[in-house]
């Protein structure tokens, strides 16, 4: 054997292990796969990592929680049109909505928690040539109360949830979750106190008032703050009352609904006492004219040397006849 071949062999020679002993194995991708499975697992199981169950179902088989904070009935087309178009453009609903599984159940599989519009849409788009399409769903195993926060934060932001539908899903969990302690709720659905109020006042609205607004959802809680006023003392609230029917049977029998705010003012003209036609005072707070039957005619404000502001109150229940004869009494007691 060569010089060269002699020293290659020593060298392949002394690159082996003769003593027997097994060599230590190296960490190889099939050890890291059974390692980060085995982590996964104990992840899972300690509640370090949540996984979500996704699937693609018929809506039909889907029923709302009684619990959800939308009203159903008061969805369509045209309350839905963004989403409509939406998932025309995607070819799919990208969204999912949050279900919960039913048992024992023959004719719904899923309770859905948050995703009205989805359900509705997805419905809908079914019944109108696109019947391929499917409910993707989120599956959840969670608690009623649960259930409404975590509807409420997924809400809470949307400008298509009236202010009416949230209001009144408040009032519902407030005696349904937290046995109508106001302030533990708030802290549950980490919101202010006054903030929380707000709303409440606004479920808490009579029918007897609230039948003046032919389209109540228009209402927000900043009407709250005009018509809660209304209701106190009882003397008040009965002639508020009394022109809210009225107000009612006259856009009903119009069929046109007045502006909200035009009913707000209506009722608050007719909540103030009423005072004899003809004799404002000429200085002062503003003062308003009524009929004999406590309609209101006319507001007179700052009656002073230099003349008088006066305004016409036409939607105050008062015929025009009475409006007339109360104008031509303001006119006798302040021209000269």
């Amino acid at each position: 054997m060569s010089g060269k071949n002699t020293g290659f062999a020593a060298d392949l020679a002394a690159g082996l292990d003769l003593t027997g002993e097994a060599a230590p194995r190296r960490s190889g991708i099939a050890t890291n796969v059974l390692t980060g499975r085995s982590n996964r697992i104990a992840e899972l199981a300690s509640g370090a990592v949540v996984t979500r169950t996704q699937e693609l179902v018929d809506p039909a088989r889907c029923r709302m929680w009684s619990g959800h904070n939308r009203e159903y009935g008061l969805l369509n087309e045209q309350r839905c049109a963004d989403l409509i178009e939406s998932i025309k453009a995607q070819g799919r609903q990208e969204m999912p909505a949050i279900v919960r599984r039913l048992a024992g159940d023959p004719t719904y599989d899923f309770e859905v928690i948050c995703g009205a519009r989805r359900h509705w849409t997805i419905s809908w788009l079914r019944a109108h040539n696109y019947p391929d399409f499917k409910f993707l769903v989120d599956i959840r195993e969670i608690g009623d109360e649960e259930a409404f926060r975590l509807a409420d934060i997924e809400n809470r932001a949307r400008d298509d949830l009236t202010d009416l539908e949230r209001a009144r899903d408040y009032l519902r969990a407030l005696d349904a979750y937290y046995g109508g302690r106001q302030r533990t709720m708030a802290e549950r659905i980490n919101v202010t106190e006054s903030w929380l109020t707000r709303y409440l006042d606004l479920a808490r609205l009579p029918d007897a008032l609230m039948k003046a607004f032919p389209e109540p959802q228009g209402l927000t809680i900043r009407n709250v703050m005009a018509l809660k006023p209304l209701l106190k003392p009882e003397e008040k609230r009965a002639r508020v009352f009394k022109e809210a029917g009225l107000l009612a049977k006259r856009q009903a029998d119009e069929g046109q609904s007045m502006p909200i705010l035009d009913v707000i003012k209506a009722l608050a003209l007719a909540g103030d006492p009423p005072k004899k036609s003809g004799s404002p005072k000429r200085s002062g707070s503003p003062a308003t004219v009524s009929s004999a039957a406590g309609k209101a005619m006319l507001r007179i404000e700052g009656a002073d040397r230099k003349g008088i502001r006066l305004t016409l109150l036409p939607r105050g229940g008062a015929t025009r006849e009475e409006v007339e004869q109360a104008l031509r009494d303001v006119l006798d007691q302040h021209w000269g």
